[in-house]
């Protein structure tokens, strides 16, 4: 990781922005009229609805209409979030690519600060940064960008990998047009972590940038987002990570022996990470079975964690013998602990 001093762009490049939609209709004015507001670059839109039967498809068609710069591909029948993506962006042909959800929001001058990164670092393939949660009206998005951070790609994934999880909302990325052609588009195998999977991959052949300071994003939070909905739940969050992680051992990287290291480093991260939400779920009281099933996960990805001090401090539990902290003390240190990770990733992004 390296800290690199801010370069103003110095070219007019376009960037194709893809805009997946399903009942979002009422979202995707302030959304577009962002988007066509990003100074010193072109930006071309793309709003892919999946056949919502709100009336988004309509917004978007009077949009369209208004604007030469937006285009809008309708589904004639619900196909789900990851066709919806990939649908939309096989039609980019800006020279970078954005994908954001059309209940999100981009700041003003996010893209042309993500893309002056990548026109100074040729070498960098996708460029991030903090993307800002708001619930109702859009906050002031801070603007001042302090410095910028660029990985090595296989930097990167070693950060990935210790944390085994993803430092990425995701619509505060742009990708180089050229790394998507490389990589590929969405893996429907992983509705859940496609994102993660794309930027996995992506690291694997592209090193990572990040621009620090401003917010790159705002990620409106809702009674209806997904990871709300439909993908809820940690256990579900770590049986995906696994599995995502498992498919860039065992099909992206083969014959990357740096990569395949990483192996074991991920995988006592998911098991300890397990045993630590099952203690926690057992401590509020939580459901037994709901316990049992960490454990288990702990144990299919972790052979050897029972051998660890979470191992055994899981099976030293009441009832067997051990004595765990006081419930006050071990909810202080875990919020202080997820604090001080939060303002870590907050600033640095990993």
């Amino acid at each position: 990781m390296r800290f690199v001093r801010p370069q103003p762009l110095r070219s007019t490049p376009t960037v194709s922005v893809v805009v997946p939609c399903y009942n979002y209709g009422r979202y995707l004015p302030a959304l577009v009229q962002g988007l066509l507001d990003q100074p010193q670059v072109v930006v071309d839109v793309l709003v892919v609805d999946d056949a919502s039967p709100d009336g988004s498809g309509e917004v978007a068609e009077e949009l369209a209409a208004r604007h030469p710069s937006v285009s809008v591909l309708r589904h004639p029948v619900n196909r789900g979030h990851i066709r919806t993506y990939n649908d939309g962006l096989e039609q980019v042909r800006g020279d970078y690519v954005a994908l954001l959800s059309a209940d999100d929001l981009l700041p003003p001058g996010a893209l042309t600060r993500a893309v002056a990164l990548m026109e100074a670092h040729p070498s960098v393939g996708l460029v991030y940064g903090y993307a800002r949660s708001f619930s109702g009206e859009a906050p002031a998005p801070a603007a001042t960008v302090r410095n910028w951070t660029v990985w090595s790609g296989s930097s990167w994934l070693r950060s990935s990998a210790r944390q085994a999880r993803c430092f990425i909302s995701s619509p505060e990325v742009v990708m180089r047009r050229a790394a998507l052609d490389q990589v590929g588009l969405y893996d429907p195998r992983l509705p859940h972590s496609g994102d993660l999977d794309l930027w996995l991959r992506t690291a694997l052949h592209w090193d990572v940038g990040r621009v620090n300071g401003p917010d790159q994003a705002l990620y409106r939070v809702h009674e209806a987002n997904m990871h709300l909905t439909t993908y809820n739940g940690w256990l579900t969050d770590l049986v995906e990570r696994r599995t995502t992680f498992g498919l860039l051992f065992d099909e992206h990287a083969t014959g990357r022996a740096e990569v395949a290291a990483l192996r074991p480093v991920v995988m006592r991260r998911l098991a300890v990470e397990a045993l630590r939400r099952g203690l926690r779920t057992h401590r509020d009281g939580g459901d037994a079975e709901a316990v049992a099933d960490y454990r288990r996960f702990a144990l299919e990805t972790d052979a050897g964690i029972g051998r660890t001090v979470w191992g055994r401090a899981f099976d030293l539990g009441p009832g067997r013998g051990g004595r765990w902290p006081a419930a006050s003390s071990r909810r202080f240190a875990s919020r202080v602990t997820h604090h001080l990770a939060w303002r870590r990733e907050r600033r640095y992004g990993i």
